[in-house]
């Protein structure tokens, strides 16, 4: 045999047995990496018009990705937002859906699927780090022992996260099912109902605040901060505002690190741009519109450490990223961090009324980029799309099937979510204190209709005046209907139901079918 008839016999010999791993680095199944900011709203990123501070990681999404510009968050407060989208039902269909304390009890029953568990089913390695907020325990926790159930019954293979939000007692990492770093000498005590301990608290010892308050947020002091609710003990165990964003994000590239070689769902959920807003000194004092739009700088910090992570590890053509958040903007949220008077020309909100609590489009509309290199063109998408999607869709990706009797409200918009359609949904509901429903150009916003399961309102005349019973309290007035076409008034300012009644009786009616769903 010659030398050149060995040497291609050696080639082919490699290319067969190199065949099977090119196959199932070709086959395998995408990574996903979903990051949730949090009181992000659709005005504080670069690539959605903002101006006066910076986000060119995020802006990089944009530029590599499809950019959406009517994508929805479920609800406009984090906690009904994050039970939608990791359950694929909106947060209304339940009672007592609301912005929760620290101590609350799991939302989510560990039967029900999740986003999680239907990945873990597939097969994937998933991952929770940062900001939970949907609840702990079955109601009464032992910060000092295990804590169950929680994420890691939900579908996580792996969480580190705290509670609630960073302005709320215990101010403590969790990892899995305990409290990170606590010294059982030291044990952690909380109350929201009355105080414990003899710490210091904002309404007691304002003089030892570094932080001034605006209202509330006058419970103890952590960090120089005092927060909502009291608690004792733990010392060892707090955290530092300053490095939170740090410690989240290094836990973030650490799982990507672990995890590279299979299959794996990211949850990041960082606490910015949240109050309190204590940036790290890096980014502190760096932007004209304040110590707000220093955090949104941060934040663009941690979502370009995951971003490199991925590169790093050859990840980047083989990961769906979704980044978003989890309801519209809020400037002044119980601290007197000066954002308000340092806002500038600097619109939070970008062309939308309202933000934070509020049911103008403010309120939920938010970024919403998707990153999938070599699969997902760029380019600019106007499909109507709902957080509360993620679960069918990633559901199609995977090629599972979506549990029978649950996630009624998520519908697969994996076709848009690819770029590869431009029809999103047909409509969608939205929740702040009441509730609205989108369809087209239309939004109907029906002040009767409150979120949970109560007598609803009978079907009345534009402006109906009589009161229902709301979950057993005293009888609530309702209002006129309002109808806005969003195409000609973004901002919401006139309200045209009376001049389109028969639009108003198609739309309140949808809405009334799908809450008898």
């Amino acid at each position: 045999m010659n030398r050149r008839r060995f040497l291609g016999g050696l080639a082919a010999a490699a290319v067969v047995t190199s065949a099977p791993s090119l196959l199932a680095a070709a086959t395998r199944r995408p990574n996903i990496v979903v990051i949730l900011a949090d009181d992000l709203g659709y005005g504080d990123v670069s690539s959605y018009g903002a101006k006066d501070v910076a986000t060119p990681n995020i802006d990089s999404l944009a530029k590599q990705g499809l950019r959406f510009t009517n994508a929805h968050t479920d609800a406009a407060t984090c906690t009904p937002s994050r039970y939608a989208m990791m359950t694929g039902s909106y947060a209304w269909r339940k009672d007592g859906i609301a912005v929760l304390p620290g101590d609350a009890k799991l939302l989510i029953d560990p039967q029900q699927a999740t986003i999680a568990s239907v990945l873990k089913s597939a097969g994937y390695t998933t991952g929770l780090v940062g900001k939970w907020h949907i609840g702990l325990g079955d109601g009464t926790i032992d910060w000092n022992g295990e804590i169950t159930p929680g994420p890691c019954e939900l579908g996580f293979d792996d969480a580190f996260f705290f509670a609630a939000t960073a302005d709320r007692v215990p101010t403590v990492y969790i990892h899995n099912h305990r409290v990170v770093n606590l010294d059982p000498a030291d044990p952690i005590h909380v109350s929201y109902k009355t105080k414990i301990g003899n710490e210091p608290t904002g309404k007691e010892d304002p003089e030892l605040l570094k932080m001034k308050l605006s209202e509330g947020h006058d419970g103890t002091i952590v960090d120089g901060i005092s927060r909502i609710g009291w608690m004792e003990g733990g010392k060892s165990a707090r955290w530092v505002d300053e490095k939170m964003a740090a410690t989240f994000t290094g836990k973030a590239v650490e799982f990507i690190d672990r995890n590279h070689d299979k299959p794996f769902l990211l949850y990041f959920t960082p606490s910015d741009i949240h109050v309190p807003r204590a940036p790290a000194s890096e980014f502190a004092g760096k932007n004209t519109c304040g110590v707000r739009c220093d955090v949104i700088s941060q934040l663009d910090w941690s979502v370009g450490q995951v971003l490199d992570a991925l590169k790093r590890n050859h990840l980047d053509e083989n990961t769906l990223v979704v980044f978003t958040s989890d309801n519209g903007p809020v400037v002044n949220d119980g601290y007197d961090d000066g954002s308000d008077r340092k806002l500038g020309q600097h619109k939070p909100a970008g062309p939308w009324r309202g933000g934070k609590y509020s049911i103008q489009e403010g309120g939920t509309r938010v970024p919403f980029l998707v990153r999938w290199l070599g699969t997902v063109k760029p380019g600019v998408s106007d499909a109507l799309i709902s957080q509360v999607d993620f679960l069918a869709s990633f559901a199609a990706l995977t090629k599972q099937a979506v549990p029978a009797g649950s996630a009624q409200d998520s519908q697969n918009m994996l076709q848009p979510l690819l770029g590869r359609s431009t029809a999103g949904r047909e409509s969608l509901v939205e929740e702040a204190t009441v509730l609205a429903v989108v369809e087209g150009q239309w939004k109907l916003v029906d002040r009767s209709q409150r979120p949970g399961i109560h007598t609803k309102p009978e079907t009345g005349g534009l402006n109906e005046k009589s009161t229902r019973q709301f979950w057993g309290q005293p009888a609530y007035p309702t209002s006129p209907l309002e109808l806005y076409d969003l195409k000609a008034d973004p901002y919401e300012l006139h309200n045209l139901a009376s001049e389109h009644p028969e639009i108003v009786q198609r739309l309140r009616e949808k809405l009334q079918r799908i809450r008898g769903r």
